[in-house]
């Protein structure tokens, strides 16, 4: 009888220890600044492992994750932004195209990055919040917590009045997957693309989205006990890694925005994982991770490069882009197309040849290279020289995007230069002082070389033709840059010079977001529209053999850059000792 007692009492226990359960699996997929690349391009960044060979193209993106879900199949897709911009394809169809191609992916969440507003605040509403009723045209479970609509003293004539101060989209998710309770929240970039015009967010406020982190953790951590939470963000990884050490209660971070490779992962100080995949489709991240009792207990990583060595083209993908591509590329099908932000019309075939290149064009090496493509590229010296050229001024310039294809010694087709030029804007001559010129280019070293994160500009240094000085990153604000010459000679602040660059109908008196004296704008014969890949293309067809061959060397650095942790080469400049 006392045994009986006895077995019953170890009997009961051992059912009131408690029970630790199995870790559980979870995969995420990351892909982010696909930029509107439909098709593979060469990779001419210098040191890469694939240097010379095609890489990316959503075909082979799509083989990679299907090949990724076949291995884990408690898996969440995340695209982090820029994805409808950055290719004909895609600027002549708003967008449309990258929304029908990617609708078949099954995305499981997706925050916009600042060049997903190109098309104004309206296409915005139809690709991910809908209207009128209907769903999203792009139906990806679009959050971005720091959106909102504008009040009116954001903006007194604001159309969207009875929405005011409200989020234009979801801030957050909660995803239940192989019985984890997973809460994702999205952060888009604290601007719009700038670029082309302060109006395309017109009805649309942002903020920096401290606060609306902080309150999500607290949601996720308090009221739901998600057992991982994940931010997706476009804000870059070094702005990232403050709010996440700011704000602690974040596990992963998936970021896009900067164009960073993450090859191996980083880690704040307070554990939180952060990861990037560069552009244009040419890698796909994969994070394994192991859960157990809310907590990560082991990960792995593994940044996949996209190349035909490791994919082959998903054939109802491919089948889809030859499709849309038919309307835009020599055929029968193809039609001509009207540019939505300026009017202009395509009539010629993007695959057409329009010229030759003896030199690679792009504008991608990372910051420890001898030209960082944060000082200088090949492409925008390319843009920079045309521009000067159809204007025949003093100096030629272009704003420093991240954005763009790269071309290799060879034929450039039309399409190349619509991925450099992929917004809309029209060429203009006009005059500007050497004072504006002085101030330009120390404006645009200290908001790409700063140490401080928030006074970024999101871009790089502008590219000059006709410019030449030296520039010392380490130097305090204000004197980064010295020594600038003009056409040979030393710049003089009360000369005006004439210039070339960017111009927009909603700054009529702008050239480059510069204000310009005697401006005007070039037109064809007929007094119509430019646009500024024309201009492009009639620069390649004066050159001897329509051939370019651009030189570097323009902006002479004084001292390297801060060497590369690891194996993740591309971390913002300056910031990089900051990250671990």
């Amino acid at each position: 009888m006392y045994a009986l007692k006895s077995l019953l009492f170890l009997s009961l226990a051992c059912l009131s220890l408690p029970s630790h359960a199995e870790p559980k699996d979870l995969t995420l997929i990351h892909i982010g600044d696909l930029h509107g690349h439909l098709i593979p391009r060469p990779n001419m960044r210098e040191g890469d492992p694939d240097q010379g060979e095609m890489v990316g193209g959503l075909a082979y993106v799509y083989d990679q994750i299907e090949k990724i879900r076949a291995q884990q199949p408690h898996n969440l897709l995340v695209n982090t932004g820029d994805t409808i911009q950055g290719g004909a394809e895609a600027l002549f169809s708003s967008g449309a195209i990258m929304a029908d191609i990617l609708n078949q992916w099954q995305i499981d969440a997706f925050t916009p990055g600042n060049w997903d507003f190109l098309y104004g605040t309206e296409r915005f509403i139809e690709l991910f919040a809908g209207k009128d009723g209907k769903p999203p045209e792009a139906p990806w479970n679009t959050l971005a917590a720091n959106l909102y609509y504008a009040t009116l003293y954001e903006f007194p004539e604001t159309r969207y009045a009875d929405k005011a101060g409200t989020r234009v989209v979801a801030p957050y998710l909660i995803k239940e997957i192989n019985g984890l309770k997973v809460g994702i929240v999205g952060l888009t970039a604290d601007r719009g693309p700038q670029a082309v015009s302060t109006r395309v967010m017109d009805g649309f406020y942002l903020t920096p989205g401290e606060h609306e982190l902080e309150q999500a953790i607290k949601v996720f951590r308090e009221q739901e006990q998600v057992d991982l939470a994940i931010l997706i963000s476009e804000r870059g990884l070094a702005a990232n890694l403050e709010l996440v050490e700011h704000y602690p209660g974040i596990d992963i971070v998936l970021s896009s925005d900067m164009h960073e490779e993450t090859h191996q992962i980083l880690k704040a100080n307070n554990g939180t994982i952060l990861v990037e995949e560069g552009q244009d489709g040419t890698m796909v991240g994969e994070l394994n991770l192991k859960i157990e009792q809310k907590k990560i207990i082991s990960h792995r990583w593994t940044a996949h490069r996209i190349n035909s060595k490791n994919n082959q083209p998903h054939p109802t993908v491919q089948a889809q882009i030859d499709k849309i591509r038919a309307a835009y590329v020599k055929g029968a099908s193809f039609v001509s197309h009207v540019n939505p932000i300026n009017g202009a019309v395509l009539r010629t075939p993007i695959d057409t040849v329009i010229g030759y290149t003896k030199t690679p064009l792009h504008r991608s090496n990372f910051a420890h290279h001898k030209i960082p493509a944060v000082i200088e590229g090949s492409s925008h010296n390319f843009l920079a020289d045309a521009f000067k050229a159809a204007c025949e001024s003093d100096i030629g310039m272009i704003r420093g995007f991240r954005y763009g294809t790269h071309i290799a010694p060879g034929p450039i087709k039309l399409e190349d230069i619509y991925h450099y030029i992929p917004i809309g804007p029209q060429i203009a001559c006009g005059y500007m002082s050497g004072d504006q010129i002085r101030e330009q280019i120390k404006k645009a070293a200290d908001g790409s070389l700063t140490r401080f994160v928030g006074y970024w500009g999101g871009g790089w240094l502008l590219a000059y033709s006709g410019v030449e000085y030296s520039l010392d990153p380490y130097n305090e604000f204000g004197h980064r840059s010295s020594d600038i010459h003009v056409n040979g000679d030393v710049l003089d602040i009360e000369k005006m010079y004439s210039v070339a660059g960017y111009w927009y109908v909603e700054n009529p008196g702008l050239i480059n977001r510069n204000k310009a004296e005697k401006l005007f704008v070039l037109k064809d014969a007929y007094g119509g529209i430019v646009d500024a890949t024309d201009v492009v293309a009639h620069y390649l067809h004066s050159l001897p053999n329509k051939t370019v061959e651009t030189v570097m060397g323009r902006i002479r650095l004084q001292k390297s850059l801060p060497m590369p942790i690891g194996e993740s080469f591309e971390i913002q400049p300056l910031k990089g000792a900051g990250l671990r």
